[in-house]
């Protein structure tokens, strides 16, 4: 029975751990931008975006399809980014076992 009451720690320990690397990538950023810097996107570790900047110059009503299109892609990748540094914090807590499971954010 010891050994069990071992793994019920080691899980409790782990869960612990996710608990404070949640917390510590909600206080990460990561940016993204696109249009060679006209939009700009940044968003926290878990991939939450917090702030959109556009370069008011990329603002033309009528051209209102490019300035979506550069939001749309500074959006996918400062979520890319955030998903990736997810990983890279996954990694350390799980010692670099590439575990089957997705993250749970």
């Amino acid at each position: 029975m010891a050994d069990f009451n071992k793994i019920l720690e080691q899980a409790q320990q782990m869960q612990a751990r996710m608990q404070q690397m949640q917390s510590e990538l909600e206080k990460q950023t990561v940016t993204a931008a696109a249009g060679g810097g006209m939009v700009t996107v940044e968003a926290d570790g878990k991939g939450t975006i917090t702030r959109v900047k556009i370069d008011p110059s990329v603002a033309d009503p009528k051209d209102v399809e490019m300035l979506e299109d550069l939001v749309l892609v500074a959006v996918n990748e400062a979520q890319k980014k955030a998903s990736d540094l997810a990983k890279e914090e996954m990694s350390r807590l799980t010692g670099g076992l590439n575990l089957p499971f997705k993250l749970p954010f």
